[in-house]
């Protein structure tokens, strides 16, 4: 199945494979949850001449997050949950390469993913470099990445872009509908406006029911909150669990209902920027810092307040 908005990438993919002397690497770049995963996969099997129901195909080398350290790796040893790294290591690189200086199985042909390839350690991105810049024969790299500037630039150089678009609100709009047809109309609104075109985000925004914290958020953005009982009901709303996704999705909502007001503000937008740019610190930090949910709350809720009267001053 052709997912929402891939129609020009499978258009160029299918066009490089027809000719002579196809691009040894790919960059698939577009925002988180656009189904970039998804393709790489169903491109390599194209690419390297697997059926789609053949299960794992030993030419298809797939890099993504490892166990965090040993003591992690072992857990997955012995098929226990474990930690993922924050990021891909050089060792991951190394070993790939390892397996790439033998032939393919069963082809002419190899795939290597890197999923994402923009969360590479520095070590892992410099170690890719040299494979990039002479590329074993029959290997082709397809490096999927929802932030292309965190790449390193002599390794976009060496790529072929493939982009990923995102979706407008009534193609989200339709999506959700399709997918998730019992979802109500405030937790389908919340999902569209926090996922800025991305499906994916939108179906996990579904999933974590953020119509009511979304409702919550906008009445404080647009009537205030003298008497904090709003934040309140926020903080009740989002709970007292460390339930990160969570909390992230909350400050993905937050950023996008105070985006929809620097859209619509006046000729003097700054402090509207100055306290998105604080949500987006939030969002940054709340995993590293593990915030209170509660204190959270209150700290988003206080900031849509200012938001909301920076917002009255600049249209006043």
């Amino acid at each position: 199945m052709t997912l929402l908005g891939h129609d020009r990438a499978w258009s160029e993919w299918r066009s490089a494979m027809g000719g002579e002397r196809m691009h040894h690497a790919w960059l698939l770049a577009g925002r988180k949850g656009l189904g970039k995963a998804s393709f790489a996969q169903a491109a390599a099997r194209e690419l390297v001449g697997a059926g789609p129901d053949t299960g794992d195909h030993p030419d298809i080398l797939t890099l993504t997050y490892g166990p965090k350290n040993k003591e992690e790796a072992k857990k997955r040893d012995d098929g226990k949950p474990f930690e993922l790294a924050r990021g891909i290591k050089v060792e991951q690189v190394r070993e790939v390469q390892r397996r790439l200086t033998t032939r393919p199985t069963m082809g002419s042909r190899r795939a290597v993913i890197i999923d994402p390839s923009d969360d590479m350690e520095v070590g892992a991105s410099n170690a890719l470099l040299k494979s990039l810049e002479e590329p074993p024969a029959g290997t082709f790299f397809l490096l999927i990445a929802h932030n292309p500037a965190r790449l390193l630039p002599t390794i976009r150089s060496r790529c072929r872009t493939l982009r990923f678009p995102s979706l407008a609100k009534e193609e989200m709009d339709r999506l959700l509908r399709e997918l998730s047809p019992d979802t109500d109309i405030a937790t389908r609104d919340a999902a569209i406006a926090a996922a800025a075109g991305s499906p994916g985000n939108a179906l996990s925004f579904v999933a974590l029911g953020l119509g009511q914290a979304g409702q919550l958020m906008r009445r404080i953005v647009e009537t205030g909150d003298r008497d904090f009982s709003l934040r309140g009901q926020l903080a009740s709303e989002i709970g007292m669990k460390q339930d990160i996704p969570r909390l992230q999705a909350i400050l993905d909502l937050a950023r996008a209902i105070l985006a929809e007001r620097i859209e619509q503000a006046g000729p003097d937008p700054r402090i509207l920027v100055e306290k998105h740019a604080e949500l987006v610190r939030l969002s940054a930090e709340q995993p590293t810092y593990n915030f209170d949910p509660g204190l959270l709350a209150m700290e988003i809720g206080t900031l849509l307040v200012s938001a909301g009267e920076a917002s009255e001053r600049a249209n006043g």
